[in-house]
């Protein structure tokens, strides 16, 4: 899907094509009939009304979590096209997401010796025609050595991370730097595409990307405590963009050891913040569902403190925009996925066989 052939001058012509939209979101009580079904076929129909054109070739954990990411991936494509410049921007800086997982997929692929169509049945091509960058995917998918593929990346935004994640591979034969490098470069993209927006985008939209990226940095610091990584080794993995948080407060938290103390440090600092306060957000954060709760926290804060103000009807569509791309995503993570994980454990376990996307 080609964009560079339509112009949309305003918000007026994207309010309209949202309506539709809208009605891909799940409402709460369908929500909550997920926990009723059964099989892995009713609740593909049963989801289907939500998520068109749906396929899935193997019900496996991996397939059904590509296959809905792919309806997510067009509902953002939909919205891409019917939006003002502006707007586009936003959104192709947070489908850069997907790129960067197409090429980790490519990488690993390569490392662990899998040929082009292998490695292809691996790759989002759908974000890569949004992204116009089809032709770029392609032929990396042709390179099989990973010296190939740091001289391919050496004129690319991609350079630096692809050249120390690689360096520190084959050293050390762990992927999780160059994995980490990569997903710094999508929040520092997308911290600096803030810096574009004009108007009502600038009152929404890089809050909403400091508050993924705070998620983010902070989970750096939670998969460190879980992974035992090296301290001075996470400090580069930070992107210097906040909401509640400075780089003085995360680095505070940096040496901590322990997980149950992390967690107890952040719920004594969230509970002082007079924004949460004010709009009686729950601070308490599960352990066992950290990005869960983290995530929560900062979709509840960010929805009540921008609640839309109907008599400003651009503030009003971008707003809408944003609910649905965060709301969907919420859905898949949250309750389809959880619950597909569900389905298929208690069928595997009818069977005493185990499913080896477990």
């Amino acid at each position: 899907m080609l964009l560079t052939g339509i112009l949309i001058p305003s918000y007026a012509y994207t309010y309209i094509k949202m309506s539709s939209i809208k009605q891909l979101i799940m409402d709460v009580n369908s929500l909550k009939k997920l926990n009723d079904l059964k099989t892995i076929k009713e609740f593909i129909e049963y989801i289907s009304p939500y998520y068109p054109d749906i396929s899935i070739k193997e019900n496996t954990i991996v397939e059904i979590e590509q296959a809905l990411f792919d309806v997510y991936i067009k509902l953002i494509g939909k919205i891409l096209y019917y939006s003002p410049e502006n707007m586009r921007i936003f959104l192709r800086a947070l489908l850069l997401k997907f790129e960067i997982t197409n090429i980790k997929q490519i990488i690993l692929g390569s490392i662990t010796g899998l040929n082009k169509k292998e490695k292809s049945k691996r790759v989002n091509f759908l974000v890569e025609e949004l992204l116009e960058k089809k032709v770029f995917i392609e032929n990396l998918l042709e390179i099989t050595s990973l010296d190939e593929i740091q001289l391919y990346m050496k004129n690319t935004k991609y350079n630096k991370a692809i050249r120390e994640g690689l360096l520190y591979f084959k050293d050390n034969h762990q992927i999780f730097v160059l994995e980490s490098f990569l997903d710094r470069l999508f929040y520092e993209n997308l911290d600096l595409s803030g810096k574009l927006y004009k108007r009502k985008e600038n009152d929404l939209i890089p809050e909403f990307i400091k508050y993924k990226t705070e998620i983010y940095n902070l989970r750096i610091i939670s998969r460190g405590i879980q992974n035992k990584v090296d301290k001075k080794l996470l400090k580069q993995f930070f992107v210097d963009n906040y909401l509640f948080f400075n780089r003085e407060k995360i680095n505070e938290l940096l040496p901590l050891i322990d997980l149950k103390e992390f967690i107890s440090k952040l719920e004594s600092y969230y509970k002082k913040i007079p924004q949460l306060k004010k709009f009686g957000i729950n601070t308490q954060l599960i352990r066992k569902h950290l990005r869960w709760s983290l995530e929560g926290l900062y979709q509840d804060y960010y929805f009540k403190k921008n609640k839309i103000k109907i008599d400003d009807f651009e503030y009003l569509t971008i707003y809408k925009i944003l609910e649905i791309i965060i709301n969907k995503e919420k859905e898949i993570k949250f309750n389809i996925m959880p619950n597909v994980i569900r389905i298929l454990h208690e069928k595997y376990e009818e069977l005493g066989v185990k499913d080896e996307n477990f």
